[in-house]
């Protein structure tokens, strides 16, 4: 028997499955809802390029609410310009941490003309805030005293 055929049935019937939950769940959205999805997934397709496949996976009934609130985020009304959103998102995969998020904002920041040296740095500060929040935490600093001493609270 050949060793890859076991491997073989057992992505089919994971993929089957997939697709027969998919398609369970699409059909037991009202239409409305139906034609919301797939409007949804045709405007991905016309931004992106695709539909990643992590898309197809997600919850038909919040997609569109989903994807409208990152139209939202990342918009032209945004008050952070996409560099700094990127390099943000980037210091916080960084400490989740994140592999997909630390491909994709690595990508994003890169594309939106950071450098090397501010992805470095990004991921640095992130590192610092962890460390220091690591010793004001183990050391049970003063939380008030703590904002006298830098925040210029009273």
């Amino acid at each position: 028997m050949n060793r890859t055929q076991p491997a073989l049935r057992h992505a089919l019937r994971i993929a089957a499955a997939a697709a027969v939950t998919s398609a369970a769940a699409l059909a037991a959205l009202p239409a409305h809802a139906q034609a919301a999805h797939e409007a949804t997934l045709k405007e991905i397709q016309g931004a992106v390029g695709k539909v990643p496949d992590f898309i197809r996976q997600y919850p038909p009934a919040v997609l569109p609410g989903t994807w409208a609130a990152y139209k939202g985020l990342n918009g032209p009304d945004s008050a952070i310009p996409p560099k700094y959103k990127a390099l943000i998102s980037l210091a916080v995969a960084a400490q989740i941490p994140c592999a997909y998020c630390i491909a994709q904002d690595t990508a994003s920041a890169r594309q939106a003309g950071a450098s090397e040296r501010e992805i470095s740095e990004a991921v640095t500060v992130a590192a610092m805030t962890r460390h220091w929040s690591t010793i004001f935490y183990g050391m049970q600093v003063d939380l008030a005293q703590f904002k006298r001493d830098f925040a210029g609270e009273k």
